[in-house]
């Protein structure tokens, strides 16, 4: 394949999608072969929601990586579609939690379906992925996805504590991010130097990449809940404080914030709901709470940028980079 003639930052998005097409079409198929069931609410469910969109980055990135370490075997297809279950699976468990109602532009799978049924789709994606794993035939890939997957429903529990607590930490938040968003990505990365038999020092800047892009993805997501239209957004604009979630651009306004700054934004996160939702995004606006959150986006996207310095020159590691320049640039 020839290497692309643009230096990394004036890579488009669609530039990056063409270097994964073909091993992102092997992704699909398998994905639909292995979403179909004897049970017909199991496919149903099951298609709906994996089918509905996205941008399916995390298995994008196994596939990035994996190319970029000269991978030439086919594993990484299926690595890449594990990812995207185990994803599919928390997205599903997370709508039924918070209550959601849309998701990636249309109505949640929970409105469709019910509660039960997406919960236990779910159970059915992670059942499913755990049975691929097995056909990977790695010992070390397979302890990457179980301790991954054990680390986000760890996540989701840590989240729900922090639900309706306005002395949630920027600490405390940061965890939580770790471990429900960056750490797949984190595993997404690693597995691919893994795949390519990279050193254990490639493997840890993978990690690290990995980890800085999914905190970077994180915190633009949590920032465009306050910002973005519902449109650009997918989703309902303002879940997050309706849920009473104190996300980094809440944490910050109160911090610097006046005492009745401080006080609207804790009586909104301890009740919920947006009846003040336009009142906090001035407080939001006032004290730069978005701009800082922007600033800690950057600050991850350039450690992701600054892992892959090792990793071969190739187009595959200057998309790796542009994903993480995409990643702070988003409005949806």
């Amino acid at each position: 394949m020839q290497a692309l003639k643009k230096p990394r930052n004036s890579l488009t998005f669609d530039d990056v999608m063409a270097l994964s097409r073909n091993d992102m079409q092997a992704v699909d198929r398998l994905i639909a072969t292995n979403l179909k069931s004897d049970i017909a609410l199991v496919s149903q469910v099951s298609q709906y929601i994996v089918m509905s969109g996205g941008k399916r980055l995390r298995p994008v990135i196994v596939l990035l990586a994996a190319r970029a370490f000269g991978y030439e075997g086919k594993q990484h297809v299926r690595a890449a579609a594990i990812i995207e279950f185990i994803h599919t699976a928390t997205l599903l468990h997370d709508d039924v939690v918070d209550s959601s109602s849309r998701r990636r532009g249309q109505d949640s799978a929970n409105v469709i379906f019910g509660n039960q049924a997406s919960v236990l789709v779910g159970d059915f994606l992670y059942s499913r992925a755990f049975q691929m794993m097995v056909d990977v035939d790695s010992m070390q890939i397979m302890q990457i996805l179980a301790d991954a997957t054990n680390t986000i429903a760890a996540g989701e529990v840590m989240q729900l504590m922090n639900v309706h607590d306005p002395d949630t930490s920027e600490e405390a938040y940061r965890q939580v991010i770790y471990r429900k968003t960056a750490r797949l990505f984190e595993a997404g990365a690693q597995i691919a130097a893994v795949l390519g038999e990279r050193s254990a020092a490639d493997e840890d800047a993978m990690k690290r990449y990995g980890q800085h892009l999914g905190t970077a993805f994180q915190l633009v997501d949590d920032a465009l809940d306050f910002k973005a239209s519902a449109e650009e957004l997918g989703k309902n604009l303002g879940d997050d404080l309706a849920e009473g979630k104190a996300t980094l651009p809440l944490i910050y306004a109160m911090e610097k914030g006046t005492a009745s700054d401080k006080a609207l934004i804790r009586q909104a996160i301890l009740g919920g709901g947006l009846d003040q939702l336009d009142a906090i995004n001035a407080i939001i606006e006032t004290t730069g709470a978005l701009q800082y959150t922007a600033q800690c986006a950057q600050q991850a996207a350039d450690s992701a940028i600054a892992a892959l310095t090792d990793m071969p020159d190739s187009e595959y590691k200057q998309a790796l980079a542009a994903i993480a320049e995409f990643a702070v640039k988003r409005r949806s």
